[in-house]
């Protein structure tokens, strides 16, 4: 640990530049404008990373460019690329061959239309509480979310929101998520333990987030036609679906998809080989700016945390805390703000987790909620930030802007409410302080 501690950066409030650069360029232009569209949220990411690179310390020009294409090179981003790669093909296969249709079909016959927002919401919840990864979950319903509003008159954005809402709870909750198992295993608690607390929180705001979506889907939604369920179609999705659910590498779900949705194509005649293979093309080439977001954010990201913007941020927040409230209020800005700069949650943990357990340690705090308190406001920011994996590619599937979805995040907006009136009233209390250490398992 010690040797780590050494290799980090100096504090360096102007490493974030880069990020203040981007929010000024695309979130605050946009607004000026009223239009999201205005300014591509590639461009916006383009600038920023030419001033990362131009304010880095890394020494030469050609160094700083090394440095920062080590960014785009991470393993983390490759993999969220090959992700996006094959969800791309997926999508396009899945709706050429009919699945989709036949899928939403499906969910009409079994939903009234007035439960239609809510009922996407718990299904999201239950899939991502299951595989416990929120993409994985927008991956397999943001498609057929957008089929409903499309038959349904829902605003197509409002049921992406829904998506990212319900595939957040799981991120959060899930015993096979990320930030579940860095949350615990930094902060010395079990699994268990640490739900039981998080759930307290968790749980009430995800009932009031289903009725706020049944009120509103319920003055939205229309009256729809619902057609003849063709079960061969809607076959190889409700199998990707059980996949996914009994905990699947996502990227072996997507190949699943891919080829099951291949083969129901070519035997019903929807396509023949050749129109499938354009299907997974164009699906690809569909994911063209995604992946390009995707690659110039690592870059620009590694770029702060290379020059010690990450580091500013850890030593702003831990220097002013006074008291048990306050050292939770730090623990919560400390994630947050590491998952702004980083736009991953687990990473965010990883970095943050031991700073955090000092900081419990110090002040008292039992593990159980400071685990809590971590992955709750690390899933809070990871849902709402524009250039996050999760809003990128539900607005690359739904075709939409990530700005546009944000004003639908209920889930994530009422769960950082809440957690913040957890830490001021010190709710639940039985888990407010330390008594004693809890074995990590």
């Amino acid at each position: 640990m010690r040797s780590e501690a050494s290799n980090r950066p100096s504090p360096n409030g102007k490493a974030l530049l880069p990020l203040g650069v981007f929010l000024l360029t695309y979130l605050v232009v946009s607004v000026v404008a009223r239009d999201f569209y205005k300014m591509p949220i590639t461009v916006a990411f383009l600038l920023a990373s030419a001033v990362a690179i131009a304010i880095s310390k890394g020494g030469s020009l050609n160094h700083r460019i090394e440095q920062f294409c080590q960014g785009l090179a991470n393993t983390n981003i490759m993999l969220m690329v090959l992700i996006f790669v094959l969800a791309g093909a997926f999508a396009q296969t899945a709706k050429s061959m009919g699945a989709i249709d036949a899928t939403v079909n499906l969910t009409l016959s079994v939903l009234p239309a007035n439960l239609l927002a809510p009922g996407i919401f718990l299904a999201a919840c239950f899939i991502s509480l299951a595989v416990g990864t929120s993409v994985g979950t927008i991956v397999a319903l943001t498609p057929v979310a957008v089929g409903i509003a499309t038959r349904s008159g829902i605003a197509e954005a409002m049921m992406i929101g829904i998506v990212v809402s319900g595939a957040m709870f799981g991120d959060n909750l899930s015993f096979v998520s990320d930030t579940t198992i860095v949350a615990t295993r930094t902060q010395g608690c079990a699994m268990s333990d640490k739900f039981k607390v998080n759930l307290r929180i968790a749980l009430p705001v995800a009932v009031l987030t289903a009725l706020i979506y049944t009120l509103v889907g319920y003055g939205d939604a229309a009256a729809h036609e619902v057609a003849r369920v063709e079960w061969g179609k809607v076959f190889p999705y409700l199998l990707v679906l059980l996949a996914a659910v009994l905990g699947m590498n996502v990227m072996l779900v997507l190949f699943l998809g891919i080829g099951l949705s291949g083969g129901v194509g070519l035997l019903t005649g929807s396509f023949d080989v050749w129109q499938w293979t354009d299907a997974m093309g164009s699906g690809i080439l569909g994911m063209g700016e995604l992946i390009i977001v995707t690659l110039l954010a690592g870059g620009m990201l590694e770029m702060i945390r290379y020059n010690g913007g990450i580091e500013w941020i850890i030593k702003k927040l831990t220097t002013h805390i006074r008291s048990p409230k306050g050292a939770e209020a730090g623990i919560a800005g400390l994630v947050s703000f590491a998952d702004l700069c980083t736009a991953n949650n687990t990473i965010a943990l990883i970095m943050t987790g031991p700073i955090a357990k000092d900081i419990a340690t110090k002040y008292g705090i039992d593990p159980r909620r400071s685990a809590s308190l971590m992955d709750i406001f690390s899933c809070v920011m990871q849902g709402i930030i524009p250039y996050g994996a999760q809003l990128l590619m539900a607005a690359g599937l739904g075709g939409t802007s990530p700005i546009d979805i944000m004003q639908y995040l209920y889930y994530p907006y009422l769960l950082g409410v809440a957690a913040l009136l957890a830490i001021r009233t010190g709710y639940p209390r039985k888990y407010a302080r330390s008594k004693h250490r809890h074995a990590s398992v």
